[in-house]
């Protein structure tokens, strides 16, 4: 996976001019638009679409410091008007194009990425392929704004504002894999951008075949494999950490990748503060090769 992505990079310094086509480029890659942009993203800090324009706007900076009409150069990186490209411009550099023509800035130069595997053997992640047929997600759903770091409040609002005998009603409506109460991240942005949105469901997993009481929201999962890794520790914050080495250690190692679908967060065991807990994470693959 490194590889494929400095060549992507490589593939955006050589078309910053162009109407960038990502699922094209993945296709050229031998690899999928989805998981190209949520590894892009993991490891780069930032999504691909956010890099594209601070390249584009490095780049235009030397030709807005030129003699080129500003109109002129709008268009050759894509902007339909003056207008548009000195929004963009400003976000990247702080400053309009007739302030860095007049004053020679501020400018604000992102710099082309090099992606490198750093190998430490430090990180064992227990973790298993299992194929499994259709199911449905059955629960309460919510749309909130994704936050990589720490508890999400949003979420913690919506578990609590369910009645207490609910959850006890849940755990005996599961009856299939996933097992036990699941928190379900759903439609979430394939750049996996802080803040935008993405449906959360707080609820079980159910047989195909189950039926599902109508009160309740439902998401159906179709048959397909899925990696599954096993967390111990202090909640979220392992949890977290895990999520993160999927991008930085297992994926880039190891020959599977990510294909649209729920995220699935099933808690086996929690401590009565739920300071601890242990926890699978169930991530919807195919295989790479």
């Amino acid at each position: 996976m490194i590889a494929e992505l400095n060549a992507l990079v490589e593939l955006v310094e050589d078309r910053l001019n162009d109407d960038l086509d990502i699922a094209l480029l993945a296709s050229e890659l031998g690899t999928t638009e989805y998981h190209l942009r949520r590894m892009f993203s993991s490891l780069a800090g930032m999504p691909l679409s956010e890099y594209i324009r601070r390249r584009r706007m490095s780049v235009a900076a030397a030709d807005v410091l030129g003699s080129g009409d500003l109109l002129g150069i709008a268009v050759r990186y894509g902007y339909g008007s003056t207008e548009a490209f000195g929004r963009a411009f400003r976000s990247v550099h702080g400053a309009s194009p007739a302030d860095v023509k007049r004053d020679g800035g501020p400018l604000r130069t992102q710099p082309q990425l090099r992606f490198h595997l750093t190998v430490e053997g430090n990180i064992t992640m227990d973790t298993r392929i299992t194929d499994r047929p259709a199911f449905t997600l059955v629960g309460h759903a919510t749309r909130v704004p994704l936050i990589h770091a720490g508890v999400n409040p949003h979420i913690q609002a919506h578990i609590a504002s369910l009645p207490v005998g609910e959850h006890a009603r849940l755990k005996d409506l599961g009856d299939t894999q996933p097992t036990g109460l699941l928190q379900v991240s759903a439609d979430v942005d394939p750049d996996y951008t802080e803040g935008s949105a993405l449906t959360y469901l707080h609820g079980v997993a159910v047989a195909d075949t189950t039926p599902v009481p109508g009160d309740l929201d439902s998401i159906r999962v179709p048959a397909g494999t899925w990696a599954v890794f096993r967390i111990e520790g202090a909640y979220p914050a392992e949890l977290q950490k895990a999520w993160a080495s999927t991008a930085t250690d297992w994926f880039p190692s190891n020959p599977w990748r990510l294909v649209p679908g729920p995220s699935i967060v099933a808690v086996l065991d929690r401590a009565d503060d739920f300071r601890t807990a242990t926890c699978e994470l169930w991530l919807p693959v195919e295989h790479a090769g």
